[in-house]
């Protein structure tokens, strides 16, 4: 028996190991012991001690390299490593599918789906995991520079829009709507922000953050709305009796109002706006903001529109409607009032205030503007394009109405 086994091995000869010996390599390279590695591949500890630690060169044989173990870093990781492209080209030409392969990997298939997307062969579509990290390794160093720094043509137009005071959205729906078939110039409005704020891109001018709604140089987190109480007692009819109409912003007609107040609070600014159509109009306050002043201004503005457009007017608890009542008697528009400290029941306003606060920033002196330039910004706030709109201006929208 002995013999026979001797005399077939002589005669059939040892059986070659590549296959084992690719699987053991592989697997130490993953960082798995010699002994685990052997026993999965099937192998003497011996023989695979060889083919870790290599062999001299002989007459009969060529001389190996050892190789070396190359653990895993501990812990997880953002990005794939090497050992894990490894394993994904493994497992591809295993026929694995992508969602096993991300089991194993303990990460989602997205990003394996994405990881041989992006960094397989560009010709023959293949994985191969070495020139895939060196495609990562070469996409990943920062900074980077921005696509508004690389494209002049975007940069120009970004900055054009911003010295006209458009917000970094506006501008981002106008590239789109200009340029459809050129992906070069589509930007989000986060780049504008990123190339304004984030130090070191310089890709736009920095005194350019002075035309944002905010005026601000840097972010700052937002701020909750302090509580006011109601500065008259006066007979009021609520916001809660507003016709439904309204609510809905199906008919145009229904207009918020409010005052921005300049420096010491000595000075102040009326606004109006369209719920329908955010359609802006101002109040010219040259010498008070009382009750009176504004009432005033209030009937001259409003007496300019047509009947169909005075339904109804909301306003906040302050005390410059303390003559709410003989302003509807002269127009025949109702007041409704909003809850104390509940200045969302009046969106548009506050948002329009917003806006207008570029025009007319905090901490100066609103009486030194004409009505003729209140008129002008007035006109340019209406032609700016309004996402709750779907990008159409408020000038616009409204002339669609009025025709409808």
């Amino acid at each position: 028996m002995d013999f026979k086994i001797r005399d077939r091995s002589v005669v059939q000869g040892r059986r070659p190991l590549s296959e084992e010996r690719r699987l053991y390599l592989r697997l130490m390279q993953q960082g798995v012991s010699n002994k685990e590695a052997c026993r999965i591949t099937g192998v003497n500890e011996k023989t695979g001690r060889r083919w870790r630690n290599g062999r001299a060169p002989s007459g009969a044989h060529v001389g190996a390299s050892p190789i070396t173990a190359v653990a895993p870093p501990p812990g997880p990781s953002r990005y794939l490593r090497e050992t894990d492209r490894i394993h994904i080209a493994d497992r591809l030409r295993e026929k694995a599918t992508v969602r096993a392969i991300a089991a194993e990997l303990g990460c989602s298939p997205s990003t394996v789906s994405r990881e041989i997307r992006r960094n397989r062969h560009p010709v023959n579509g293949q994985y191969r995991p070495h020139a895939a990290q060196a495609r990562a390794d070469a996409r990943r160093p920062r900074p980077k520079p921005g696509k508004t720094g690389q494209n002049p043509q975007l940069r120009d137009f970004i900055q054009d829009r911003l010295t006209i005071r458009w917000s970094p959205e506006q501008i981002c729906q106008a590239l789109r709507a200009q340029f459809p078939q050129r992906p070069e110039m589509h930007v989000v409005h986060e780049t504008v922000y990123q190339a304004l704020y984030v130090q070191g891109r310089g890709e736009l001018r920095r005194e350019l953050a002075r035309s944002l709604r905010t005026g601000r140089a840097r972010r700052k987190p937002r701020r909750q709305a302090q509580q006011r109480q109601p500065r008259f007692a006066t007979p009021m009819i609520m916001i809660s009796e507003r016709p439904a109409e309204a609510e809905d912003r199906a008919v145009p007609g229904h207009w918020e109002g409010d005052l921005i107040i300049g420096k010491d609070g000595k000075s102040a600014i009326g606004t109006l706006v369209e719920r329908a159509t955010r359609y802006v109009m101002l109040l010219h306050l040259p010498d008070d903001h009382g009750a009176e002043s504004v009432r005033d201004a209030l009937v001259t503005t409003v007496q300019t529109l047509p009947s169909h457009l005075r339904r109804s007017l909301t306003w906040d608890q302050g005390s410059e409607m303390g003559a709410h009542g003989s302003f509807t008697i002269a127009t025949d528009v109702p007041v409704y009032f909003c809850d104390p400290a509940s200045p969302w029941q009046r969106g548009s306003n506050e948002n329009t205030n917003g806006l207008l606060r570029q025009y007319f920033p905090k901490s100066t002196d609103l009486s030194v503007h004409t009505r003729d330039h209140l008129r002008a910004v007035a006109a340019e706030l209406n032609g700016r394009p309004r996402k709750t709109l779907d990008w159409e201006t408020p000038a616009e929208h409204l002339h669609k109405l009025l025709a409808a």
